[in-house]
């Protein structure tokens, strides 16, 4: 079985997240969602309102789990027996922090990462951004799910 574990603080789930998530369907015969909990972050949505948006837009999608942990991502992979760690890229600035984190992972766990380039029309959607947005009062429904 080939299980991917797609992680993130998805404050909240964009829809550059699910454009990554649904062109990886096809690759993976699960994909769980994990959302990572950092007692010293502050998010602008509770964990609990996180959960409830991925799982209403994956709704009856059934090769998608979504799950929380603590710690290091690689760790929680190998809890969930998961050979890879899927990550979207927007930017050379994206591959270059995350080539490094996906070489260490593969040398210390033995978890491959698998990246996927943003398409053109969300390549510029981070959550920071929406929170941005979201923070001054501004419409941001264009660049997250229903």
């Amino acid at each position: 079985m080939r299980k991917a574990v797609f992680p993130g603080s998805f404050d909240p789930i964009t829809l550059g997240h699910v454009d990554i998530i649904e062109r990886a369907l096809p690759l993976f015969d699960e994909i769980i969602i994990a959302i990572g909990t950092n007692a010293s972050k502050q998010n602008m949505f509770s964990l609990e309102k996180r959960m409830e948006f991925i799982s209403s837009t994956f709704k009856g999608q059934t090769k998608i789990k979504v799950a929380t942990y603590e710690g290091l991502t690689a760790n929680f992979c190998k809890e969930q027996k998961a050979q890879f760690i899927l990550r979207g890229l927007r930017n050379p600035t994206d591959f270059t922090y995350e080539q490094t984190i996906a070489q260490a992972n593969d040398k210390v766990n033995g978890v491959d990462s698998i990246f996927l380039i943003a398409s053109p029309e969300y390549s510029y959607i981070s959550s920071s951004i929406v929170r941005d947005i979201a923070r001054n009062g501004g419409d941001f429904s264009a660049l997250v799910p229903k």
